[in-house]
């Protein structure tokens, strides 16, 4: 059974730091890409970091770039992002995501994790 478990999240005043785990299983993480995505209340879902199966390549949303960090763990089966220099406006429920890096085709979602960046 295929599950991705997300953790990290919390309430975290601004100019501070949060780092969000991925936890999969049930699949062979190494030959999937890994993304995180954000839904914050009212707003659609946006991609927010991108990495390669390898971990080797890796991108982000302009809004995101330079204070965010995506980075995994393959023999841990474990996709992180380290978020500094937090906002409020980076208030929003993360989510990872899993696809295949071979071809297009349905990935699978975690539960999503709250993160509430707030004074």
């Amino acid at each position: 059974q295929v599950q991705l478990a997300e953790s990290g999240g919390g309430l975290v005043q601004p100019g501070g730091s949060l780092r969000l785990s991925c936890a999969a299983s049930g699949f062979t993480f190494s030959i999937y890409v890994m993304r995180w995505y954000r839904q914050a209340p009212g707003k659609e879902r946006e991609l927010v970091a991108h990495i390669t199966h390898t971990g080797g390549s890796t991108n982000y949303a302009d809004s995101v770039k330079g204070r965010f960090t995506i980075s995994r763990d393959n023999a841990k089966n474990t996709v992180y992002l380290q978020m500094n220099s937090l906002k409020p406006e980076d208030t929003a429920v993360y989510y990872c995501y899993a696809e295949y890096a071979f071809r297009s085709s349905t990935g699978y979602w975690g539960q999503g994790t709250q993160v509430i960046v707030s004074s």
